[in-house]
C-alpha cells in the first residue's frame, strides 16, 4: 500500500465541490504506450536533418522529449506544430503537422485497437483503468462533487474509450475533449467553465491528472492537484518523469493509483 507524497499540502484548503480529471493515464491505461511511440517518430525525423546528423542519440533524445514534455495534455496537433519547428532549428525541411499526426495514430491505434477489441470481448475494464479508479469516482460523488472529464484526446475517441470502460455515467459535469479547431478547446477552458457553471471559488476545484497542463492549470486557479504518475506500462508504482513533470507543474500530491482509499478519502474530506 503506498503512502501520499505531500508536496505542498496535505489537504485542501476547503472542502472540495468540483473534480475535474485528466483522461489517458490518469483514469484509463488504453493509450499506454504513447509515449515511446512518439519518441520514436521525433528521433526518426530529427536524426534526419543535417544538424541532427551531428549530435548523438542522447542529445537528441533530450531535444525530443523537452518538447514532448511542453505539450502533454494538450491535443495532439500541439505536439507536432513543435516537431516542425524542431526540424527547422536543425536545419531540415519539415512536412505538414497534419501529416505527422496521421502518421502517429496510426501507430497508436494499433494498441488501441486491440485494446478495444479485448473490452467488446469481455474484458474487465478495471484491468484497462488506473487501480481504484470506480471507487474513486464513487467516493467523490458520495460526497456531492461534480465530476468532470477533460482531454486532450479528440472528444469522440475519449467518449467511445469511456463508453468501452463503462465510466459514462460518473461523469455528471461533462465529457470534454479535443476538438478539430485546436484553438477552441484547451483544459484552462474548461477549468474556468467549470467554476462558472457552480459559482465557486477555484479553492473549491480539485484535479486529478498525470501530466503537466492540467496540474498547472489548476493550480492556476487555486485549485488542489493530485499529480497521478503511474507507471501505466506495469499499472504500479511510480514513473520518475511523470513525477518531475507534475512536481514542476505545483502537484499538492502525488501518488501512482487510486488503491488507498481510507487515506485519500480522509485527507479529502475527514479533516
Amino acid at each position: 500500500m503506498f503512502s501520499i507524497e505531500i508536496v505542498r499540502r496535505e489537504y485542501p484548503a476547503v472542502r472540495p465541490k468540483a473534480a475535474m480529471f485528466d483522461f489517458d493515464g490518469t483514469v484509463s491505461v488504453i493509450r499506454a504506450g504513447w509515449h515511446p511511440i512518439l519518441i520514436g517518430q521525433f528521433l526518426k525525423l530529427l536524426r534526419e536533418t543535417p544538424k541532427g546528423k551531428l549530435l548523438s542519440e542522447t542529445e537528441l533524445e533530450q531535444i525530443a522529449k523537452n518538447s514532448i514534455e511542453l505539450n502533454i495534455g494538450k491535443q495532439p496537433i500541439y505536439q507536432f506544430y513543435s516537431l516542425v519547428q524542431l526540424i527547422q532549428k536543425l536545419e531540415g525541411t519539415p512536412s505538414d503537422p497534419e501529416d505527422y499526426l496521421k502518421e502517429y495514430y496510426r501507430s497508436l491505434f494499433e494498441i488501441v485497437r486491440c485494446r478495444h477489441e479485448q473490452l467488446q470481448n469481455g474484458l474487465d475494464p478495471q484491468e484497462l483503468v488506473v487501480p481504484g479508479t470506480f471507487d474513486l469516482l464513487a467516493m467523490l460523488r458520495r460526497y456531492g462533487l461534480k465530476l468532470y472529464l477533460v482531454s486532450g484526446t479528440e472528444e469522440e475517441f475519449v467518449r467511445k474509450d469511456v463508453q468501452l470502460l463503462r465510466l459514462t455515467d460518473y461523469f455528471d459535469g461533462g465529457i470534454f475533449g479535443g476538438q478539430k479547431d485546436a484553438s477552441s478547446f484547451s483544459k484552462a477552458m474548461i477549468v474556468d467553465k467549470i467554476l462558472k457553471e457552480n459559482n465557486i471559488a477555484g479553492a473549491e476545484l480539485i484535479g486529478f491528472g498525470d501530466g503537466y497542463t492540467e496540474t498547472h492549470d489548476v493550480k492556476g486557479v487555486g485549485g488542489f492537484a493530485v499529480g497521478v504518475a503511474l507507471n501505466e506500462t506495469t499499472r504500479q508504482g511510480i514513473d520518475l518523469w511523470k513525477r518531475d513533470q507534475l512536481l514542476r507543474a505545483g502537484a499538492d500530491w502525488i501518488i501512482p493509483d487510486y488503491t488507498d482509499m481510507v487515506q485519500i478519502e480522509s485527507k479529502l474530506f475527514e479533516k
